[in-house]
């Protein structure tokens, strides 16, 4: 079974959008000590607008962990978690392909 181009090049977004949501995520807790989540924009005024491109990029990977948290203790029901898990995946290939696009424009190709 051959896969299209076109699916190998949304598996490939996916991940990467994955991948830099994980690491924006966790180089945030390196440096700040606190975990990347939604509510940093609660604090409102500059805080919250310099925190927003981190937090745009690593949704995918606050959304996943939240929703793995929240079945394992809450015990969330499995719909609930599919369609989390979707919406993740879909703000993650939007997030990959930037990412892609940008490095491309950086590169020049």
């Amino acid at each position: 079974m051959a896969l299209e181009p076109s699916a190998l090049e949304a598996i490939e977004t996916l991940c990467i959008g994955l991948a830099l949501s994980g690491l924006l995520a966790s180089a945030y807790e390196l440096f700040t000590e606190r975990r990347a989540s939604f509510s940093l924009l609660e604090r409102g005024g500059v805080a919250a607008v310099a925190v927003l491109p981190v937090l745009a990029f690593s949704a995918p990977f606050i959304i996943l962990r939240n929703t793995v948290r929240g079945r394992r203790i809450e015990g969330r029901p499995i719909p609930f978690v599919m369609l989390a898990t979707m919406i993740a995946c879909g703000w993650s290939l939007i997030s990959g392909r930037i990412a892609i696009d940008l490095a491309a424009l950086l590169v020049g190709a």
